[in-house]
């Protein structure tokens, strides 16, 4: 299966636009970029942060939940290994796996020692709270429900102070400069409106996930793929893009924005129930409401068709405490509402909530592009497998964002002796006048159809349908785009959502996350890789393959 992309969202002369050299140029400012920034600084590296919003304004703001480690009696990094390769479901790379559980205390501390304020008991010891799929209590967390608020406050606070790290918020980067395959820098729109170059040799892409690709999700809007198709285009290989977790339980408010209720919620016994009242789970699988996430959402998924209603219920009247103590943030967040969490219902629906799969990454985060790291949400690093086990990825964020920082700054080398070519070109035909792109209206078809085709449940007649719209889709809005960032992140959202039904179409089996009514069993455990080649100035092409989980890469 190929398609045509553009290999630039933008015709630029390089000679034309200013430059700002860095030994490190990292894209994003969450958890994995903030890491990746205080370990090469560390190393006594010049480090560029680049975000398109604010620094505050990112997926792991957001997390509610907390980071899961081995911090408690009677919990073990085996135990917590098992637990994660479980619900992987086969796909996880153990190594990785291992290596990720067994820096989980250090990660901790290191946050710690940077002034995390994490929740503890009577006796000065961490608070640790049990999710789904951890045997154990493991999940280390701040203010009840605040935990990544909590994490994004120190790494920013530590990134802002330090000498080394400049940051440069509200800018959109467009697109990796490569020169003879090699990365060169990156083009972005700087926040006055300006077209810049950050010049590296070095770059680490942690732009988060991609939740905007679907009509209900979790994520911000600011979560729309921009790392995995700038990757894309500049030839990095796609892994597994097929597998998009979404979280059972979303504060459903018809008109409102989707919110999440963590799943810490379930964790203290908050009970699932339809509109009778019926309680499911048990009937579902043994764990009932704490077994792995992409089982409750289909549980979800399937209550809400059977009983004809818009959602199901999370009943907090049985948790172990005040759930207005426990959970302060989603107590004045329903409270808005008119929801009293102790004694009413809250209606709660599936929320798409975290990209899986993304740009494959060796061991150190390198990409399939010399001088090009990728870290957090947007990568495929190989810990999650086929399904992510919640509180996971703080975790991943912070071991494998420091091991990314470590591995470019380490990395020798200099600027290669190529330079790219001046101009970065992109064709474009005249537009017949009278026509432009209505942006928020495909952006509402796109998400619309992707929660309809390629959402918890897929099967072959979806997945073509999808096939054919976006790819339409895609065409018409590379054509008309204008030169906004908007425009830049639906043909972003666009191409992932092209990958993303590639791959599901090409994986004819049911898999942790990725569902197939048509394929309900379990095929061999392999790999989707999709890659790219740059076949003139003016676009690439993709192709589709599949390699066994024990087939090592490695990058660099």
């Amino acid at each position: 299966m190929t398609m045509q992309y553009d290999r630039h969202l933008l015709e630029i002369d390089l000679r034309s636009i200013p430059a700002y050299r860095f030994d490190v140029v990292i894209i994003g400012g969450g958890v994995a970029g903030d890491a990746a920034a205080l370990t090469a600084a560390s190393e006594g590296k010049t480090v560029a942060v680049v975000t398109k919003s604010s620094l505050d304004n990112s997926n792991t703001n957001m997390a509610q939940g907390g980071m899961a480690a081995v911090m408690t009696r009677g919990d073990s990094f085996k135990s917590h290994i098992e637990d994660t390769l479980e619900v992987g479901v086969g796909l996880c790379d153990t190594s990785v796996v291992e290596t990720v559980v067994k820096r989980g205390p250090d990660a901790v501390n290191q946050l710690l020692y940077l002034g995390a304020e994490f929740d503890s008991n009577s006796q000065g010891d961490l608070d640790c709270s049990r999710e789904g799929g951890h045997r154990h209590a493991r999940v280390v967390h701040a203010h009840g429900d605040a935990t990544g608020r909590e994490i994004q406050r120190v790494l920013t606070n530590a990134i802002t102070g330090h000498d080394l790290i400049t940051t440069f918020q509200n800018t959109f980067a467009l697109d990796i400069v490569t020169a003879d395959g090699e990365a060169y820098g990156v083009v972005a729109q700087d926040a006055s409106g300006k077209l810049v170059l950050f010049s590296s040799t070095k770059i680490i892409l942690a732009t988060g996930g991609g939740g905007q690709l679907y009509r209900e999700t979790t994520n911000p809007t600011i979560a729309t793929a921009d790392g995995v198709a700038m990757a894309f285009r500049a030839g990095a290989t796609i892994r597994d893009p097929e597998f998009f977790q979404f979280h059972p339980t979303c504060l459903y408010i018809a008109g409102a924005a989707r919110v999440l209720i963590s799943e810490i919620v379930r964790g203290h016994g908050g009970i699932l129930r339809n509109r009778h009242g019926e309680r499911f789970m048990p009937t579902s699988h043994p764990d009932a409401e704490l077994a792995p996430r992409d089982v409750v959402s289909r549980a979800v998924f399937r209550q809400m068709i059977a009983t004809k209603d818009t959602n199901v219920y999370l009943d907090l009247s049985e948790v172990d405490s005040d759930p207005h103590l426990l959970f302060p943030g989603i107590s004045e967040m329903c409270g808005f509402f008119g929801i009293d969490i102790a004694k009413d219902p809250v209606p709660v629906r599936p929320g798409a909530h975290y990209m899986i799969g993304g740009i494959h990454v060796d061991h150190e985060a390198r990409t399939s592009i010399p001088g090009v790291w990728a870290v957090g949400e947007c990568a495929s690093s190989g810990l999650h497998g086929a399904n992510r086990m919640g509180s996971n990825s703080l975790l991943e964020g912070m071991v494998l964002g420091g091991a990314a920082g470590a591995s470019s700054a380490l990395q020798s080398g200099t600027r290669s002796r190529h330079r790219p070519s001046r101009i970065l070109r992109r064709k474009l035909d005249a537009t017949p006048h009278g026509i432009e792109l209505g942006i928020s209206d495909l952006l509402y078809s796109m998400k619309s159809l992707m929660w309809r085709d390629v959402g918890l449940e897929r099967n072959a007649e979806l997945l073509r349908d999808a096939k054919e719209h976006l790819s339409f889709w895609y065409d018409a809005a590379r054509r008309l785009a204008p030169s906004h960032p908007r425009a830049w992140e639906l043909v972003n959202m666009l191409t992932v959502a092209n990958i993303a039904t590639i791959g599901a179409t090409e994986r004819r089996e049911s898999r942790g996350v990725h569902f197939r009514t048509d394929h309900q069993k379990l095929s061999d455990p392999c790999h989707t890789i999709i890659e790219s080649i740059e076949v003139d100035d003016h676009c690439i092409v993709s192709n589709t393959s599949h390699v066994g989980v024990n087939q090592k890469l490695t990058y660099g």
